[in-house]
């Protein structure tokens, strides 16, 4: 599964007016007073080299990226700071492959916090055929602003599985991948979620040229809390060999507190990726 809670980092550092934290585990319930007017801010690096869910095109060595961004804004006497930082880093070996991404966003208004989030992953992959892989996942979130009854504080996620590829061509990738996990969660003034959970991901890559490309990413949770969904359709665009623009939009949908996908909170923003090897 591609690591949903990159979505959630987009969903905090490209907010514009009052934009929760969203993930496919958080339930979009986390801090609502957003920094306002936000023209541009940059995400947590989301720019997936091609064909990294799964491991397939994916170059032998190390890699990563980074993003951060700060904006301050000042209106009539009311002063809001907001940052975010976000971090990928991962390496491949020919059959197995991993990544670490960390994203922390903190804000404040009038020199009061408004914003303090961390989210954290660690994915696993191993090739076991051409088209067969497996695959292992570990992922935390924490909202310091979670304060409406319900809102996730921390919440926890490990589960594995195997994956398919059903499309890997050079311009086209689709790739599928399913399993069982374990779920841990604390929620304000409620009882703490410990339940098993199963995911299932799906991520399509299609080439439009040399320099730009379309992603499609969605991720569904099902556990008996809620079932979770978030989608993200960007379109890339390579700047340089190290910069790189993303303009996508973020769809983040939670059976908990939403009645159908119109009631569902969408994201669209920019990100602008710094990558090293």
């Amino acid at each position: 599964m591609k690591n949903v809670f990159i979505a959630a980092a987009i969903s905090g550092f490209v907010a514009t007016g009052a934009v929760a934290q969203v993930s496919a585990f958080d339930g979009q319930n986390a801090s609502a007073d957003a920094v306002e007017n936000l023209e541009e801010a940059i995400a947590d690096e989301r720019e997936r080299d091609l064909g990294s869910f799964g491991n397939e095109g994916r170059e032998i060595g190390s890699y990563g990226s980074i993003a951060a961004r700060g904006t301050f804004v000042s209106n009539d006497g009311a002063d809001s700071t907001d940052v975010g930082v976000g971090l990928r880093y991962g390496s491949y070996d020919g059959v197995n492959g991993f990544d670490v991404t960390t994203s922390l966003t903190y804000g404040e208004t009038n020199g009061v916090k408004s914003k303090d989030t961390l989210l954290a992953g660690i994915d696993y992959r191993r090739d076991l055929t051409d088209a067969v892989f497996g695959f292992g996942k570990l992922e935390a979130a924490y909202d310091g602003m979670a304060v409406e009854d319900g809102a996730y504080e921390r919440d926890y996620f490990v589960g594995g599985g195997l994956g398919y590829r059903i499309i890997s061509s050079a311009d086209t990738q689709w790739s599928v991948q399913a399993g069982p996990g374990y779920r841990v969660a604390e929620r304000v003034n409620m009882e703490d979620v410990s339940e098993v959970a199963a995911s299932v991901s799906s991520n399509m890559f299609r080439s439009l040229s040399d320099a730009t490309y379309i992603t499609n990413d969605t991720d569904v949770i099902y556990s008996d809390a809620s079932t979770t969904l978030v989608n993200e359709l960007a379109l890339n665009v390579s700047m340089t060999q190290s910069l790189s623009l993303r303009t996508g939009l973020t769809t983040a949908f939670n059976s908990e507190t939403d009645d159908d996908l119109s009631d569902a909170i969408n994201t669209l923003g920019m990100s602008v990726i710094y990558n090293f090897n």
